[in-house]
């Protein structure tokens, strides 16, 4: 006994370590992105500029432009990474992403229905996200309404549903790009991409809201995350609810990629590479898991949107390219030096 409580006790010392040094991973990502770009602002300006009142370009670049871009690259880059903690949790699987529900694709779906029909000329702003999400919520209840067998739900038999509703929405919306006009065709592409110029301000806010409201959901939710590493059944010995908590984790989980999708546009391997890579370095256990993978998720995000920025600035790359390409090329190296270890 004495070991075991030895042994945990130095897992909360390096717990308490590592949670200040993400914290300060964020906060540099954010303050960089605050100080770069076409108009270099230096460091130590950033915080008068950002409390003053004047109405000098620096304070209306940090305060409308930057300051919106980093919000919702923490609420999307956490959220992803969250979603992508509790799937893989969920699923045991490491490669399992928030996309791999096919989720993503019916986000997408929705959102090349509604520029093909010009819905967004009529409805607003919000027209965009609001049939994205809509997309997206017909995908979830679709491969949970096909997963339930005899009032239980198939894990396996989900994870293959979302797929495939995946390869479909992707050739639907195939067929709708090779359709319609040049003019549409381009904002469906950029969109697909990924982007965090997102002029609303009240849509950055529900993202927040709803990414912070998913993270305290899914910390309710912790005790159960955990003994699912154990397996169904083992975590039923133990007195969970299994069914009701996979139920639960799946809807956070689709919420959170719902929103950022339809927000963001589909911005990939952030749900994948983050929480690989934090649970290499913290450890299985969701305690610290969730939070790690949603600070880290966050400032990736942020770093990448910087650097789609001012790669070929003054025009600007989606980033769903950058994390594309940063995401894929540290996910080979660490499969190179370490390979696919089942950590769940």
């Amino acid at each position: 006994k004495s070991k075991v409580r030895s042994n945990m006790r130095k897992l909360h010392y390096k717990w308490l370590l590592l949670l200040p040094i993400f914290v300060l991973v964020l906060l540099f990502a954010a303050f960089h992105a605050l100080a770069t770009g076409e108009l270099e602002i230096p460091f130590r300006e950033i915080p008068s500029l950002l409390f003053s009142n004047s109405d000098s370009m620096e304070h209306l670049i940090l305060k409308e432009i930057r300051l919106p871009r980093i919000l919702l690259g923490l609420a999307v880059g956490g959220g992803l990474s969250l979603a992508g903690v509790i799937l893989q949790g969920v699923f045991k699987n490491p490669l399992v992403e928030p996309y791999t529900l096919g989720i993503s694709g019916g986000a997408a779906l929705g959102v090349a229905i509604t520029i093909v029909l010009n819905l967004h000329n009529y409805l607003g702003t919000f027209a965009l996200p609001l049939f994205g999400f809509a997309g997206a919520l017909a995908t979830i209840v679709l491969v949970y309404s096909l997963s339930i067998r005899k009032g239980k739900i198939k894990i396996q038999h989900m994870l293959l549903i979302g797929v495939m509703i995946s390869f479909v929405s992707s050739s639907s919306m195939m067929f709708l790009m090779a359709t319609t006009s040049a003019e549409n065709l381009h904002g469906i592409v950029f969109w697909i991409m990924g982007s965090l110029d997102e002029p609303n301000k009240n849509l950055i806010i529900w993202a927040v809201a709803i990414s912070t409201i998913c993270l305290i959901g899914a910390y309710l939710l912790v005790q159960p995350l955990n003994a699912l590493r154990l397996g169904e059944t083992k975590a039923r010995n133990l007195g969970i609810n299994t069914d009701v908590a996979i139920r639960i984790l799946f809807l956070i989980s689709s919420i959170l990629t719902g929103v950022c999708v339809s927000v963001a546009g589909v911005i990939g391997f952030v749900g994948l590479i983050i929480p690989h890579l934090m649970r290499l370095i913290v450890g299985g256990d969701f305690r610290i898991l969730l939070i790690s993978s949603f600070l880290t998720g966050g400032a990736f995000l942020i770093f990448s949107d910087t650097v789609a920025r001012v790669i070929i600035a003054p025009n600007e790359l989606p980033v769903g390219v950058i994390t594309g390409i940063l995401g894929g090329a540290v996910f080979i190296v660490v499969l190179a030096k370490s390979g696919i270890k089942n950590q769940l």
